[in-house]
């Protein structure tokens, strides 16, 4: 009998994993998640090596072989991340190359602290591309006002980008053009168009940010919707001409992610959002736990409509229950940059505070 997950992915969406450990990689769990779960690629973020560092003395070798060569804490963190999420890409490496690019992609982000540096963010972007040397590694930038022009010069550079902090539709469409940019000067510049991305929408936390805010009738609706809202633009920038025109001269579409799709309401089902938002061409990254739950007892609903559904139904509601979703956007991806901060300076304290143990203790 087929595992949910197995049905998902022969739906025609990708399964990927939002995680990534040393323990993952040398236990053999993550080429396990591939044969028995249908994993087909990976994402990171510095929350996720936050943890992964704090929480495990598999690092604690290459910081302290890496003491000698670098007291720069961002440096070394660089240098354990990629070192992770190469051996990650190889994993998938023929899953990339049997789709010819289309899926088996890992991510890497740049720091969070050039949120609003357009210039650096570039820069950052094209020195991890050179330093990691796989083709299936997506460079993540945000998609603020100041990541876009970032997002589409690292395109028209020929880096792999993963838009990450997208919360709204208009902020997926705006992410698209800065790709779609990127594309249409390399055809004009002569270069190959075929630089992969894809599009990552952040849904559990438009839930968290209007929980007990709203009717009950409306708890863990909130998310969903806007993924439907969502799912109609993408589908319509797939079928608009001036992409159709760049498909043409061999670039390939940017896909959609479904992001932040762990449960975060303990009363509700484990797997509503994979539930909820299965569709061919898209991808949902699963927290570890939310991956098990959908392998264990997860179950496929109808796949998304390419008109939205009832989206815009239910979203009339929360208007009306005072919810502007505009303001809330905005906000949300404000705060996730503010978050990926805060995450980040964690992650920079707990690698100091491991390499200066290690150093004394040596």
């Amino acid at each position: 009998m087929m595992k949910p997950t197995e049905l998902l992915h022969n739906l025609g969406q990708s399964l990927w994993l939002d995680n990534i450990t040393r323990d993952l990689l040398n236990g053999g769990t993550l080429e396990r998640y591939i044969q028995e779960f249908s994993v087909t690629g990976l994402t990171s973020n510095p929350t996720i090596f936050d943890h992964s560092i704090k929480n495990s003395a598999s690092y604690d070798a290459a910081i302290r072989g890496d003491l000698a060569n670098t007291n720069a804490v961002e440096a070394l963190f660089f240098d354990l991340a990629l070192d992770d999420l190469t051996r990650a890409a190889d994993l998938f490496r023929e899953i990339h190359d049997r789709t010819d690019g289309v899926d088996g992609w890992v991510s890497l982000e740049v720091s969070p602290l050039l949120s609003h540096d357009t210039v650096s963010t570039i820069a950052a972007a094209k020195t991890l591309h050179v330093r990691a040397g796989r083709p299936n590694l997506f460079i993540k930038i945000p998609g603020t006002t100041e990541g876009l022009p970032a997002i589409e010069e690292a395109i028209f550079a020929g880096v792999p980008v993963n838009v990450t902090l997208l919360f709204s539709p208009e902020q997926y469409t705006a992410a698209a053009e800065a790709y779609l940019r990127g594309v249409e000067r390399r055809i004009s510049a002569g270069l190959n168009p075929k630089v992969g991305s894809v599009a990552s929408m952040f849904i559990s936390r438009w839930d968290v940010s209007v929980a007990g805010k709203v009717p009950e009738a409306l708890h863990n609706q909130l998310g969903i919707a806007i993924a439907g809202r969502i799912y109609k633009a993408y589908v319509e920038v797939l079928s608009n001409p001036r992409w159709q025109r760049v498909y043409n001269a061999g670039a390939q579409p940017q896909r959609l992610l479904w992001a932040s799709t762990g449960t975060k309401d303990k009363k509700a089902s484990d797997t509503l959002y994979i539930t909820a938002l299965a569709a061919p061409f898209t991808i949902n990254t699963m927290p570890e736990a939310t991956l098990k739950a959908f392998a264990d007892h997860g179950a496929l609903g109808p796949i998304m409509s390419h008109d939205g559904g009832n989206c815009e139904t239910v979203l009339e509601q929360f208007a009306k229950a005072g919810v502007n979703v505009d303001t809330l956007a905005a906000q949300l991806q404000d705060e996730g940059a503010k978050s990926f901060v805060k995450s980040w300076n964690d992650l920079m304290a707990v690698i100091a505070s491991r390499s200066a143990a290690l150093k004394k203790a040596a």
